[in-house]
């Protein structure tokens, strides 16, 4: 028999292991899936925020907030502070209306707790300009204005978010390791009674003269079904609570951060050759030894 056509039987076989089994196997299926959900969604979050971080890097800025009661000298005093930098690139008066109605875009489910918020300049920098050694005595100097309110860096909050998201890819990567070594063990668990199963057939083949190859394929091939077939069911789960974030009726801030893009052709087959890799690495795990000890001669 070729390898092509020990391929074709394997296929056969197994497919038909799949359906003789189909509970169990539904069970290894549905624990790849899960493992590959949840790690996927970590993987995505992680990657959409991180795009956003790198965004939100590129247009840092400087929000002076202005006390309510400033004079309007004190007002443009605090304006040619502002603009004297050689490295302030754009300046944005926001009126308090304006700050009121930014809000309610953006948080729209929080606008009815929010009363009131001050006037603002919006100051436009480079992100190097802040390494530089006039930066941080010029907020210093902000900050000490007699219009100034408070002054709100978006380093600050960057940073922040720069810790969330190596906190959740190590979480991701935690948590998929652990999850992918239950599925591994389910997979494991389901060759290993699927082979109980089917022990008289696999003792008869062993008389009649049959290889270990030939025996143990359509369960190497079952196992490599079962991951590849939980790999695609988490990438359509993934897609499915995607498009779902995307079509959301009104725009939140989860939105904004967790949909910038879906996973790249060659991370989707990543994710499905992972699982594949999974299956197969339960098939190891559970066939590293004789699936039927050889049939003992008689006295």
């Amino acid at each position: 028999m070729s390898f092509l056509q020990a391929l074709v039987y394997f296929l056969r076989e197994s497919a038909l292991n799949l359906v003789r089994s189909w509970k169990v196997s539904l069970l290894a299926v549905l624990t790849i899936a899960v493992s590959l959900f949840l790690s996927g969604t970590f993987w995505l979050a992680a990657t959409n925020l991180g795009a956003r971080v790198t965004q939100w890097s590129t247009e840092a800025r400087l929000v002076v907030y202005v006390r309510p009661d400033a004079s309007a000298e004190e007002v443009t005093a605090l304006e040619a502070l502002v603009r004297e930098p050689a490295w302030v690139t754009a300046v944005e008066s926001v009126s308090a209306e304006q700050a009121r109605e930014r809000f309610r875009e953006q948080l729209p489910g929080l606008a009815d707790l929010v009363d009131d918020l001050p006037a603002s300049l919006e100051v436009g920098y480079p992100l190097e300009a802040a390494t530089g050694t006039g930066f941080e005595p010029w907020v210093d100097r902000l900050r000490q204005a007699s219009a100034t309110d408070s002054v709100d860096d978006d380093r600050d909050w960057l940073q922040q978010l720069e810790t969330v998201l190596r906190l959740a890819r190590v979480v991701g990567l935690v948590l998929g390791a652990v999850l992918l070594g239950a599925a591994v063990f389910t997979i494991a668990s389901v060759i290993r009674l699927t082979a109980y199963l089917y022990r008289d057939e696999i003792s008869i083949m062993r008389l009649v003269g049959a290889t270990e190859f030939f025996i143990r394929g359509p369960f190497w091939v079952e196992g490599l079904l079962q991951g590849l077939l939980g790999g695609l069911v988490a990438l359509g789960g993934l897609w499915a609570v995607f498009r779902l974030v995307l079509k959301g009726s009104d725009p939140s801030l989860v939105q904004s951060l967790l949909s910038v893009r879906f996973l790249t052709p060659w991370e989707a087959v990543a994710m499905v050759l992972l699982g594949g890799f999974a299956g197969f690495l339960g098939d190891m795990v559970s066939l590293r030894r004789e699936l039927v000890a050889p049939t003992e001669a008689g006295p």
